[in-house]
């Protein structure tokens, strides 16, 4: 079994990926600001921020999977990209590094354009796309000796649409996954399951994939 801790394990993204990591029996720690009332058993949870990166690694030594879920939104817009770029210099040597980027930076069609120049991307998300495609050249243009992941859920992702557990999902490279109605939909749960099954089975290393139905 893994140990797996989870940068902002008490969002949206990061409480499915702790309550999934946990019930397949691994040792998660959850990273947040605050600590839950609510906790999911056998996980260990600490207060953290990604804005002090250094220390936060040095609490994370033995770790084996680091997995930052944190947005750059409210009063983290801006701050997410340098906090990452931190962490990723502060980590042990071997631990790996997943982040979980939004739709915006996977790409619409093989060649691009990519969802967030595609149009039709809303005007109000667009610093947050932007910011996370940040996140990801930079972990392009890092050390070989890092190994990390970066994840693009479905369009349809998050707490106004959490939907069901089905057990399934697939990936699609660069491109956005989208249903033979065209629509592109993941549910909590099902993103989750795809991160940890990343983990437990490395099939992207120092690449970014997408996740959908």
């Amino acid at each position: 079994m893994a140990r797996i801790a989870v940068i902002g394990g008490t969002g949206y993204a990061g409480g499915h990926i702790v309550k999934e990591a946990a019930e397949r029996g691994h040792t998660v720690v959850s990273v947040a600001r605050k600590v839950p009332s609510t906790r999911v058993p056998g996980v260990t949870y600490l207060e953290g921020s990604l804005l002090d990166a250094t220390s936060l690694a040095a609490e994370l030594v033995g770790v084996d999977a680091v997995v930052v879920t944190v947005a750059p939104r409210g009063d983290m817009e801006g701050r997410v990209r340098g906090g990452i770029a931190q962490l990723a210099e502060a980590l042990p040597e071997g631990t790996r590094l997943g982040v979980i980027g939004g739709a915006g930076g996977s790409l619409v069609a093989e060649g691009g354009p990519r969802l967030v120049d595609a149009g039709s991307f809303p005007d109000e998300f667009k610093p947050e796309a932007l910011e996370m495609i940040g996140v990801l050249d930079d972990l392009k243009a890092s050390d070989e000796g890092l190994d990390w992941f970066f994840v693009h859920p479905a369009a349809g992702f998050g707490g106004f649409a959490p939907g069901e557990r089905t057990g399934s999902y697939r990936t699609g490279g660069e491109v956005l996954v989208t249903g033979e109605d065209g629509q592109s939909y993941i549910s909590g749960d099902d993103f989750a399951i795809a991160v940890v099954d990343e983990i437990e089975n490395p099939r992207h290393r120092r690449t970014n994939f997408t996740v959908g139905y």
